[in-house]
C-alpha cells in the first residue's frame, strides 16, 4: 500500500510539472513578408556569380579559352545565363581546385614511393642493388 502511494506521488508530482512546463508562455513569433528578390538573389549566390566572373576576367584564364575555340565574352554570357544552383556549384569545385602544383610534395612521393618498390624487391630476392 505504501509502495503504491509513493508511486502516486511521483507519477503526480511528474505529470503537475509536465503540464507546467507545457503552459508557460514561450516568446512571441512575428511573421513578416518576405519578398521575391529576398529569396531569388541570396548574397552567397551573388558571390559566387561575382567570382565566376572575376575567375573569366583572368589573363591565364582567358587564354586557356581562346586556345580550346571559346570566346571569353561567350563564356561570360553562359556564366549569367546559368541557375544559382549550377553556379554555387561550380564555385564550390574552383573553391577545392588546387591553385598551383606542389612539384616538391609529388616529386618526394613518387621518390618514397620508388625506393620502397626497389627494397621490397630486394628483400624478396628479385633484383640484386646490393
Amino acid at each position: 500500500m505504501r509502495r503504491m502511494k509513493r508511486v502516486k506521488n511521483s507519477v503526480s508530482i511528474l505529470m503537475a510539472l509536465l503540464v507546467w512546463m507545457i503552459s508557460t508562455p514561450t516568446g512571441s513569433v512575428f511573421a513578416v513578408m518576405v519578398g521575391t528578390g529576398a529569396i531569388v538573389s541570396s548574397p552567397d549566390t551573388a558571390g559566387a556569380r561575382d567570382q565566376l566572373r572575376s575567375f573569366l576576367d583572368r589573363q591565364d584564364v582567358q587564354s586557356a579559352l581562346t586556345a580550346r575555340g571559346i570566346d571569353p565574352a561567350e563564356a561570360k554570357a553562359r556564366v549569367d545565363s546559368l541557375s544559382d544552383a549550377e553556379v554555387m556549384q561550380i564555385a564550390e569545385k574552383i573553391d577545392g581546385l588546387p591553385a598551383g602544383g606542389d612539384f616538391w610534395g609529388t616529386f618526394f612521393f613518387v621518390v618514397i614511393v620508388v625506393f620502397l618498390t626497389l627494397l621490397v624487391l630486394e628483400i624478396l630476392g628479385y633484383t640484386d642493388l646490393i
